[in-house]
């Protein structure tokens, strides 16, 4: 398989979370490339949920390897889902998250099976990363004894010099603001939820800190919970007194920090007139640095690129915490790039490839190749 342009042809497919008949499309992409290669695909779907599309050479549950991933991406300008390389560097919506390493994964299963390689193995691509993952939940849910020893995770770009050994865990908080109705030249005769919710912000800020790149940069210890105001929303004409407003707010919180914890911290910000609900929760992604597999393939990573590898801490969020609850080995590492969700994303095509190598290699290895 041309990986470059695989990823090419996937990045074409406006697949912005939500957009169905995009998604639909790019899933019947997918399947095209292994209608002569005895491939078992499932494209997973209930309740209106986006669906899920597992690729594997076995009916088997218990895996020996997963590829995890995701085809949905943020919305861009419509250039953006055209891809172009310049100077090494492939442009475009999905070129680092993750389209690119979709089309590694694709690669791996092709190159699986038409090796026979001893391994039960599966390629698994969600279509609703990007907004929770509801689709993903939804598949392991219906997959109780779906499991993997161990799980590639290429949805961690940025630095192929850099293999990720821990995740937080991503908890969206809805705060609801309720207060009166008054005409905005007598603000006394009226309560502005508007104004509770710049009062809970405050205390909120008073637990966890502000970071932003022109207030200080990044803390020194960036292993810690934080949170931005992601979304907030009260009012409808400038002359009246908001009765109404909600936010939502983005915690990421370290594998040392609970749910639990945060709802107590919670409490303690309320005012009257304003209550919250946990809109969504998932778990941290912890590895151990000295896991044999993961020393193994990152020994094999460095003999190939040549270069030493570091681990490394971040805050986003990944599928793989749905195998790493059931126990599995999850291997986070990815190609070199920048920009993502931004407006000049790109990926180095060379790391792309390279990541496509050593998933190869490191195959060839487990299967006893």
């Amino acid at each position: 398989m041309d990986i470059i342009k695989t990823a090419q042809d996937l990045i074409r497919f406006k697949t912005e979370t939500g957009n169905t008949e995009e998604i639909a499309k790019c899933l019947g992409y997918v399947k095209t490339l292994f209608e002569n290669k005895n491939a078992n695909v499932e494209v997973f779907e209930r309740d209106n949920l986006a669906p899920v599309i597992m690729l594997s050479n076995t009916t088997e549950q218990d895996l020996d390897v997963a590829i995890l991933g995701h085809l949905d991406v943020v919305p861009a300008e419509e250039h953006m889902f055209e891809p172009r390389i310049d100077n090494g560097k492939m442009y475009g919506r999905g070129t680092l998250d993750m389209k690119s390493f979709a089309a590694v994964a694709l690669n791996s299963l092709e190159h699986v099976l038409d090796n026979s390689l001893n391994l039960k193995f599966a390629v698994i691509l969600s279509t609703d990363e990007e907004k929770g993952s509801k689709g993903m939940h939804a598949f392991m849910e219906a997959h109780p004894d779906l499991n993997a020893k161990i799980v590639l995770d290429n949805d961690v770009g940025g630095d192929i010099l850099k293999i990720i050994n821990a995740c937080k865990n991503p908890v969206f908080v809805k705060l609801i603001a309720k207060g009166l109705e008054a005409h905005g030249s007598t603000p006394w005769d009226g309560i502005d939820a508007n104004e509770k919710l710049m009062q809970i912000w405050a205390n909120i800020r008073k637990i966890y800190p502000y970071f932003s790149k022109d207030s200080g940069g990044a803390p020194q210890d960036t292993w810690i919970d934080t949170v931005h105001f992601a979304k907030i929303g009260g009012g409808s004409v400038a002359n009246i007194i908001c009765n109404e407003a909600e936010a939502l707010l983005d915690f990421r919180l370290v594998e040392t920090s609970s749910v639990e914890g945060l709802k107590d911290n919670l409490n303690k910000c309320m005012v009257d007139g304003v209550s919250y609900v946990i809109a969504s929760e998932s778990s941290t992604v912890v590895m151990k640095k000295d896991d044999p597999y993961i020393v193994d393939y990152k020994n094999f990573a460095e003999e190939i690129l040549g270069q030493k590898i570091e681990f490394e801490q971040i805050g986003g969020a990944t599928d793989s915490r749905s195998f790493a609850v059931r126990g599995s080995t999850v291997i986070m590492h990815s190609g070199t790039g920048e920009g993502m969700h931004a407006a000049g994303e790109y990926v180095e095509v060379a790391s792309v490839l390279k990541i496509g190598e050593i998933q190869i290699k490191f195959l060839d290895k487990l299967s006893g190749q």
